[in-house]
């Protein structure tokens, strides 16, 4: 099995959990770190994850993947909050957080910049509009990544 089908298919597992228990699959990710796996999973929901969200939501993952035996060999199962400053990777995300100030880091330069902090402003026919006092247009295949920004206390924009 390719690494895209088991993303896949570990998606669609943690999808059925996640979405049963009235919470949002983020992301998964498959990764080796210093020697070991991790098949992290993040989870968000109104309000924010708990740490018994975690725990439930893994323990019901952890049945599933102990039956399908879809990876073959040890790793880490983890599951988490994305964070306050959770990544933007679908559609969905972008149109969610609409007027939210965000972080977007491009593969190559756009009018001089490959950083772009501002509010999203738009987001249709694959194009991002973020705006920092000018307004940028970014194809979504340009961006390298993109997250909710978080304004910490004293910090400029």
């Amino acid at each position: 099995m390719s690494k895209k089908d088991l993303l896949a298919n570990l998606w669609d597992i943690g999808e059925k959990v996640v979405k049963s228990k009235g919470f949002e699959l983020v992301d998964v990710e498959f990764v080796k770190e210093m020697g070991n796996h991790y098949l992290r999973y993040y989870i968000d929901k109104p309000g924010g994850i708990t740490l018994d969200d975690c725990q439930l939501v893994s323990m019901e993952i952890e049945k599933i993947l102990d039956e399908t035996d879809p990876i073959p060999h040890s790793y880490i199962l983890e599951v988490s909050s994305p964070g306050i400053e959770r990544p933007l990777k679908h559609d969905k995300d972008f149109l969610r957080f609409i007027g939210s100030l965000v972080e977007i880091k491009t593969f190559e330069k756009i009018e001089g910049k490959k950083v772009f902090t501002g509010t999203l402003e738009d987001y249709s026919d694959g194009v991002v509009t973020i705006n920092d006092g000018q307004s940028y247009s970014i194809p979504r295949e340009k961006i390298s990544s993109a997250k909710l920004k978080y304004k910490w206390d004293g910090e400029q924009r």
